[in-house]
Formats: C-alpha cells, structure tokens, sequence
C-alpha cells in the first residue's frame, strides 16, 4: 500500500509540475466569495458559524500566495536564478504590477467616498448596537496617509494600517512579505525547508513578543510577522511539490503546528481547528493522487469541482471582489436597514443585501479587472521584458 501510494504521490507531482494546478482558481474563488460573505453577515446582524469569518477565508488568501510565490520561484528558477539581483528586481516589478494598479484606483475611489460610507457605516453600527468605527478610517484624506498607502508602507506603521473604507491592510501585508520572499527563498535553498521554516517562524514570534513588551499594536494584523506562519504553511505545500525526496507529512505536521501560534488574530478553539482543517484541506486537494481510497476519490472530486468554468473566472476577480465589495456593501446594508430595520428578520435583512451585492460587486470586478487589472499585469511583464533585453516567454500559470 504505501509503495502504491507513493508511486502515485511521484505521478501527482510530476502531473503539477508540469500543469496547472486544478483546485487553484477555485481556491481563489472561494477566499473571495467567503470573504464577501462573512461580511455580509457581520453587516446585517445575522451569524453563521464559520462562513461568517472573513478573516478566514484572508488566512486562505495568505497560505495560496505563499504556495504561489513558491510555485512560480520553482518554476522560473532555471531562467532567473535567484543568486542574481535582476532575478528579485524582476519578481518585485511583477508583483507590483499585479497589486498597485487596481489598490491605486480604489484607494482615491475610497477616500472620495470616504463621508458617504461612514454615514452608511454609522447606521448599521447603531442598528447592531455596535461601537462606531473610528471616522479616521473613512475621513482620513491627509497627504501623509495617502503617501503611507501610494508606498505600501502603512502596513509597517499602526497608526495608519487600518486607515482608509478599503479592507487594505492584507495588501500591506502581502507587499511586506513580497519583499522578504526572495532572501526568504536563499535561506530555504541554504538550511533546507524544514530548518528554514522552524528559524523564520521562531523570529517572527520573537519579534512579536518584544511588540507586547514594547506596547506596539496593530489594529488589524498588517505587519508580517503576525502572519508569517499562514504564509509559511503555504510555502511548505509548495516545497513538497519540487522536493526530490519528498516528506509530505513531514511538512504537513510543521504546517498545522505553525498554523496554530495564537497570534496575528482571533484564536478561540473553533478558529484554530477551522484554521487546521484549512491547511489539512489545502494539502489534500493539491496532492489528492496520493492518498489512499474513499479519502483521495473525494479529494479528487472536490478539486476537479474547484476547476470548472465558474471557478477559474471567480479567481480571477477574486482580487478586485475583495477590494470593492466593502464599498458597495455598506451603503446597501445601511439603506435595507433604514428602510426596514427590524421589520425583517435577519436572515432575510442577508438575503436581500447578498441579493444586490453579489452581481453589482461581481460586474464591477469584470470591469476592473478588465480595464484596469489585465493591462496593469501586460505592463509589469513589458517592464521585464526590458530587464531582460528581449521577450519573456510567460509558461506559468497566472499568479
């Protein structure tokens, strides 16, 4: 049994190497989507356990970028050795290619509705009984938080991590860990994954000590060593996928042990097993070829499912979904509840708000995503095809 099991583990490794990984775009789809929804429940009063986390489904966000960032370094490794400078200049270009066009929009879309949404903002607040929102976070047009957000620095600088209507403050993050990736890489080719892994995660949670001691606090956990665990756990899949000797419980193990540091968040025990099942959960679905019966043929189905049309197009949006929805949201949250407040039941007061925000927030995103976010990705790659002195063949899958 396990040398059948491991000969399709070799099958399963070779077909995602050289092939799209099915589950992917779904994966994508279903961070943006649970997102979404969790704050729709959050926005109308009604509370379904689990679905009604959106941190959660960012925590899923966090461990597919660290899976992708990993990916592609593995599969352009050949082409841009990582030794070389130009290599990380090139990976830096991309990725602000991919993330500051649309933030760019949204952010000046965001500010100028600053006002409206935290109107919107404060009728809902009342209606749930809940503490208002500091208006900074809505009114804040101030050249240095505009700097702060045009540099991707305000995830470093509590004060103005959580400072715009944008639910932003991940991009921060994800440009900190952007920007750590490529020594983060060396130092994994150097001491191996396992080590490398246990030695990042160990300096994060130290740093994150010494800001208790120090009295330093986050408003939302934008500063990456609060969340380099969740990056880390997706890097690990990834390294089992390229390792010759594969260890893939190995990793596992470290990855659901990282997943588990209380911090960087809310850590009852109904988070940390849903937080567990997701790393179990992402290992499964990408490495499903290897295990044994009823558990691979579900596994197996599930990420074909994940792979069908509606899914690859979700994950595509998936980044312009989660930058818009709060600000359509909002405003449609706060007019179904001034115009019925408790007339309706909560679960209807949803309905109806889902109703309306879902396909506005989804036209919206294909716009975006169209006019904004494809020709943002074509000039990131012609800015490297000028690093490189002539064209880049693109053969991996979209990141």
């Amino acid at each position: 049994m396990l040398q059948c099991n491991m000969a399709s583990y070799e099958s399963s490794i070779t077909d995602i190497r050289s092939s799209r990984i099915e589950c992917l775009d779904g994966l994508r789809a279903l961070a943006a989507i649970w997102v979404l929804v969790g704050h729709c429940l959050l926005l109308t009063g009604w509370h379904i356990p689990v679905i009604g986390e959106p941190d959660l489904g960012v925590d899923l966000f966090i461990m597919l970028s660290g899976f992708l960032m990993v990916f592609h370094y593995q599969l352009r490794q050949d082409k841009e050795p990582w030794q070389r400078p130009e290599t990380w200049l090139k990976f830096w270009t991309r990725r602000y290619f991919r993330i500051a066009p649309l933030f760019y929009v949204m952010l000046f879309v965001a500010l100028a509705l600053g006002p409206y949404l935290y109107e919107s903002r404060i009728v809902i607040d009342d209606f749930l009984a809940r503490s208002h929102q500091a208006p900074e976070r809505y009114l804040d047009g101030s050249l240095k938080n505009i700097v702060a957000h045009l540099s991707f620095l305000f995830g470093l600088l509590p004060n103005f991590a959580y400072r715009t209507p944008l639910p932003d403050w991940s991009l921060g993050l994800e440009m900190q860990f952007y920007a750590v990736f490529p020594a983060v890489m060396l130092l994994m080719r150097w001491l191996g994954w396992i080590r490398s892994a246990v030695l990042v995660a160990v300096l994060g949670c130290l740093i994150v000590f010494a800001m208790g001691r120090l009295s330093i606090h986050f408003p939302m956990p934008s500063f990456l060593p609060l969340k380099m665990q969740i990056f880390l756990c997706g890097m690990l899949l990834a390294g089992v996928v390229h390792q010759s000797r594969p260890r893939p419980l190995l990793y596992l193990a470290l990855a659901v042990l990282l997943a588990a540091l209380p911090f960087g968040g809310d850590y009852g025990l109904g988070k940390l097993l849903v937080r567990e099942a997701l790393v179990a959960g992402f290992f499964a679905l990408v490495l499903y070829r290897m295990l044994p019966g009823l558990s691979g043929t579900v596994a197996r189905a599930i990420a074909v499912t994940l792979s069908n049309r509606f899914f690859p197009l979700m994950g595509e949006l998936s980044f312009s979904i989660y930058l818009i929805h709060l600000l359509v949201l909002q405003p449609v949250a706060a007019f179904v509840i001034s115009q019925y407040g408790n007339e309706l039941a909560a679960p209807l007061r949803f309905a109806i708000v889902v109703a309306i925000v879902v396909p506005t927030v989804t036209l919206l995103s294909w716009i975006t995503y169209t006019l904004i976010e494809v020709p943002g990705q074509k000039a990131g790659r012609f800015v490297v095809q000028r690093f490189a002195g002539k064209p880049k063949l693109e053969t991996a899958p979209a990141e």
